[in-house]
């Protein structure tokens, strides 16, 4: 069943992520229907059921593949400003492929038009691409963080793939590698891909550029420089947040290599509306944010992937 509401197919160009001209008149929805995720970033912490920050890997709600399209319905007959439905997190949207393809398939049936796209580490990706393809998905976005291993073993606590769990250079070494084969792919099949690279000072910060340039040779469209939120409890709390002047000069020397988006407002996993509202879901609205985020009594959702360590 197509939705009634939209007759006009959404032009790649109306991703307000991709495109800054985009930003003013399309927003996002985006559906936390991901609530995993196969890697331990030493700078992330998901939480579940909170309404007061504003980060990605936040959301006040889990939702199944069978409420996204209710959820959506009820959104859009009051919203014409929507290009692009989306799934990033709160944790990664291919730890759970058969979740996430369930509920691509669904919304698609409804509303054709719209562009997709969702956020991923990459580390699952390479098997799906086709998948994706055919569903739809006509934007995707790869976290990477590093390109060498000695970069990212510092980065990352633990990689697990399927049944296998890697710590340390190898780790480091998989995800690296699977993140460029799915890049490659993604391409290969006519998909727009972001690269998003958190700036982590003292970690990767000089090595951006690097990132950019190789990223580049693979074929992606845009990155997007990140400077880190840091976050209570995790190792990476006391790392700090790179300084304006740093992240200028990081981007000044990324742009060498390809465009850059310098509007991300690093969304929650439930974002809805234009970039700059910033908001959460829809009852939720809540305030951009830099500080320190001090430990709470909500659930994590980390906690469901240490259940299965």
């Amino acid at each position: 069943m197509v939705h009634a509401a939209l007759g006009t197919a959404r032009s790649l160009s109306d991703h307000p992520c991709y495109n800054f001209q985009a930003k003013e008149r399309w927003g996002r929805i985006h559906l936390p229907v991901a609530p995993r995720c196969n890697i331990q970033c030493n700078y992330c912490n998901r939480l579940y059921d909170c309404a007061n920050e504003s980060r990605p890997g936040v959301t006040s709600r889990i939702m199944g593949p069978g409420d996204a399209v209710e959820y959506l319905n009820s959104i859009l007959k009051s919203r014409t400003d929507i290009s692009v439905i989306g799934i990033a997190g709160p944790g990664d949207a291919l730890c759970d492929p058969g979740r996430t393809l369930a509920t691509i398939r669904a919304v698609r049936d409804f509303y054709p038009d719209m562009l997709f796209c969702l956020s991923t580490n990459g580390l699952k990706l390479p098997e799906h691409v086709a998948a994706l393809a055919e569903a739809g998905v006509t934007h995707v976005t790869v976290t990477v963080n590093a390109i060498d291993p000695a970069v990212g073993e510092k980065i990352y606590s633990w990689v697990r793939l399927d049944d296998i769990i890697l710590r340390g250079r190898e780790a480091a070494e998989l995800l690296i590698s699977r993140q460029r084969d799915s890049i490659r792919r993604l391409k290969a099949r006519g998909i727009a891909v972001k690269i998003n690279t958190v700036i982590l000072p003292g970690i990767n910060e000089h090595h951006v550029s690097n990132i950019a340039r190789e990223v580049a040779a693979l074929g992606a469209d845009v990155l997007n420089c990140v400077p880190v939120i840091p976050i209570a409890g995790t190792p990476f709390a006391e790392l700090g947040t790179p300084s304006n002047d740093t992240m200028e000069q990081i981007r000044k020397a990324a742009a060498l290599h390809l465009s850059l988006m310098g509007h991300c407002s690093r969304c929650r996993a439930d974002a809805v509306g234009l970039l700059e509202a910033n908001c959460g879901c829809k009852e939720s609205p809540v305030q951009n944010t830099s500080v320190v985020f001090r430990s709470t009594e909500t659930a994590t959702i980390s906690n469901i992937c240490n259940s299965i360590r």
